[in-house]
């Protein structure tokens, strides 16, 4: 018998073969005769296409078609509403530089490339609106005139308690407005892959993506074919961060295939990356909160308002999650939340770690700090009073399932960065001394919580099938685990396979998962909502117990190969409800992961920079599947949420792109990154978990900018609500200040 696997920091199962650069990427894969494609993009953010010539591309050597609008069997696709179309053709609008005009197919990519700059576009500009708030008004340029009178495509209410009562009992009221900007995902490989037709005529993509079964509704769709005429493969991923759960390459590589009946490559180069693909989501919050002396909230009032960009991608389900997370870990009786998304002509906004979870702790955890310093409590023991429990109500006026484990995450980040605690009172300790005189230090905490899974209504769902190969002995050899669950590089595949041999009591050796292939791997939904070890382990488990109970029959009859197959849905164990209409109550997440970080920085006064000395991170896991990849997860968290807070801002003006490569987007390095990292692994078991554990890899980032920013805060006394606090502002605040 093994020992146990789940809870081991086994290696990742791809490790070997990426270092030894023997993985593909869907960039790495060519195919005997196969074409070229480059993208025709769109000049403008808001304009009618007028003309389009195509005759001296199409008369340059080489060029063996251009496809438009004309060639797209039903010219329209999206992951939430399909309101996107997937070449725009004459009369028709574009409404952000995104959008395409023409795919130009060649021999080859250097014909492709110089076919595409004679393609010849004619355009009536149209006016722009870039800012949501502006989007909004009655007067504002219709973005989809086709979706009706406003550019608001989503309003969420919540309403809890009576709010004027609850302002009433406060004797402090902190009201602010904090701004989050737009976002690049900067996922290292850049969308790639190869479109054709395999042996059974199926039209095929090899391409990187996050939800693969997802693509195939939304390409037989455009292709006005039956579901099981169109395939997708998913070979190793370049990172995605959320980037790939939208479709940007695999329509077009499935489009193009379709049309010429031959195999076509297509790379976009890093502009194409940077400038032409889905971003995370502005937010505008307007943030008013009340607690009494004694330190509990009594009240809060909250607007949020995300950019949606040109087309809907996922922005309204980020902002129902965003509504749902507006009032942090806390219980408060009385709550009033009005959250829009709206169209502008900006970069489509679309899923980004976190997943409209992101954006509220900046808000959320800057009103706990300066509330904490408004009654001069410590920042812990006022979070210590108001942070949720197993059955606490929560904002939407559902009670918290078991397992609630955020203040044990902000215990153990507290005792940790060296808080005391004395029968509830939590002492903060001193910053240290400064490495220079014209230095300040300064100490700073936040919480943050998200769901595990789909969620208001959604059926998650999550199909596993476990086939075992038996020896002479009726001992399991092998264990092959099929279903579609992409990995991005997190891990995901090495946990399955760990739960799969925990389940089946065989060496983690044994099992393998199988290469996602939509033609021979089950639906495991999408490699987001930090879900795939929740859901996608527990179908695993299911299946490896059916499995087990089958190779006793197939002992007996001689046999020596297993098969079983088992869909797991969340809602057998935790339905959840969308939104009242009217008051925005309902049960709306299946699970939660919980994270509290303490962040240690040093402030230049000369100039506001800042570096960040030390950062403790805790995040319940419920159970460590895999502590080294935990430990990788809360690094590659707090390097995102520093960038956040920090130095990263997707730059556009009037809908025209001014960040154009990694060059111009400060992406921090090794050297920006804390000089001391601590993670912490906390574990409070979901009873519904596989072996208890949760979602872990977004919870990582959600506390990350709130305790920077208010690090910076206790260093030199200014509040940064506009992210990001790059130097400039930090420097500018203090002057005012002074």
């Amino acid at each position: 018998m093994s020992s146990k696997v789940v809870g081991q920091s086994v290696p990742k199962i791809d490790a070997a073969t990426k270092v030894r650069g023997q993985r593909k990427f869907p960039q790495d894969f060519n195919m005997e005769g196969q074409l070229y494609a480059k993208v025709v993009w769109s000049e403008y953010p808001h304009a009618r296409v007028s003309k389009i010539d195509l005759s001296q591309a199409e008369a340059l050597p080489g060029v063996v078609a251009i496809l438009t609008s004309k060639d797209v069997p039903v010219n329209e696709y999206g992951i939430n509403i399909m309101d996107q179309p997937v070449l725009v053709g004459e009369g028709e609008k574009v409404r952000w530089l995104g959008d395409r005009i023409a795919i130009v197919i060649a021999e080859s990519e250097k014909i492709a490339q110089e076919a595409r700059q004679l393609v010849r576009v004619e355009y009536e500009p149209l006016p722009v609106v870039t800012d949501p708030r502006e989007a909004m008004k009655p007067d504002a340029p219709l973005i989809h005139e086709e979706r009706g009178d406003s550019n608001i495509l989503k309003h969420i209410k919540i309403r809890k308690g009576d709010i004027e009562k609850g302002f009433a009992e406060a004797d402090v009221i902190i009201e602010s407005y904090y701004l989050t900007p737009h976002v690049e995902h900067a996922y290292m490989q850049p969308e790639a892959g190869v479109g054709y037709i395999d042996e059974q005529g199926r039209v095929t993509v090899i391409a990187a993506a996050q939800w693969s079964h997802d693509d195939l509704h939304q390409i037989s769709h455009m292709l006005d074919l039956p579901l099981d005429q169109v395939r997708e493969i998913v070979p190793a991923i370049g990172g995605a961060f959320g980037g790939r759960e939208d479709m940007y390459i695999q329509h077009l590589l499935a489009l193009c295939a379709y049309c010429v009946r031959r195999p076509v490559k297509m790379v976009f180069d890093r502009e194409e990356s940077v400038m032409r693909t889905g971003k995370r989501h502005p937010y505008y919050m307007k943030y008013k909160w009340g607690a009494t002396r004694a330190g509990k909230l009594t009240a809060m009032e909250m607007e949020i308002i995300s950019d949606a960009g040109a087309y809907a991608s996922t922005s309204v389900p980020v902002l129902s999650n965003s509504a749902s997370f507006a009032a942090g870990p806390y219980v408060v009786p009385n709550a009033k939340v009005d959250a829009y998304t709206v169209y502008t002509n900006n970069a489509v906004t679309m899923a980004m770690r976190g997943f409209g979870s992101t954006q509220p702790p900046v808000a959320y955890e800057s009103q706990m700090n300066k509330l904490a310093e408004a009654l001069g409590m410590d920042p812990v023991e006022l979070r210590m009073k108001n942070l949720l429990e197993d059955g606490s109500i929560a904002l939407t006026g559902n009670p918290m399932p078991p397992g609630v484990g955020v203040k044990e995450t902000l215990r153990q980040t507290a005792l940790a960065a060296g808080w005391k605690e004395e029968d509830g009172v939590w002492i903060k300790p001193g910053p240290g001394l400064p490495s220079a005189p014209y230095k300040r230090r300064g100490i700073g905490v936040a919480c943050g919580y998200k769901n595990v899974g789909y969620s208001f209504g959604f059926d998650d769902k999550t199909r596993a099938i476990v086939e075992l190969a038996l020896d002479e002995s009726g001992e399991i050899a092998r264990a092959l685990v099929k279903l579609g669950a992409s990995d991005q590089g997190m891990g995901a595949h090495t946990a399955l396979a760990q739960i799969a041999a925990e389940a089946l009591g065989i060496d983690y050796e044994k099992v393998r998962v199988a290469l996602v292939d939509t033609s021979v791997v089950p639906d495991a939904g999408s490699c987001s909502a930090s879900r795939h070890v929740y859901m996608s382990g527990n179908a695993v488990i299911r299946a490896c117990q059916e499995a087990a109970r089958k190779r006793e029959e197939a002992i007996q009859r001689g046999e020596r190969r297993v098969s079983a197959e088992y869909e797991y849905h969340g809602r057998s164990v935790r339905p959840t409800t969308p939104y009242d209409d009217e008051n925005g109550m309902c049960d709306p997440h299946i699970g939660y992961g919980y994270a509290s970080q303490i962040a240690l920085v040093e402030v230049d006064v000369g100039t506001g920079q800042t570096e960040v000395l030390k950062v403790w991170a805790a995040q319940d896991v419920g159970k460590a599947i895999n502590p080294e990849m935990v430990k990788g997860q809360a690094g590659g968290g707090v390097h995102m949420g520093l960038g956040y807070a920090l130095t990263e801002e997707f730059i556009q003006k009037e809908g025209l792109i001014k960040t154009r490569r990694f060059s111009e987007y400060h992406i921090p390095t090794v050297a920006d990154m804390p000089r001391e990292f601590i993670p912490l692994i906390v574990e409070v078991p979901d009873p519904t978990g596989p072996y208890g554990a949760k979602g872990v890899g977004e919870m990582t980032t959600l506390p990350t900018a709130p305790a920077i920013i208010s690090a910076i805060h206790d260093a030199v006394g200014v509040w940064i609500d506009n992210l990001p606090a790059t130097a400039e502002k930090v420097w500018r605040a203090m002057q005012v200040r002074s």
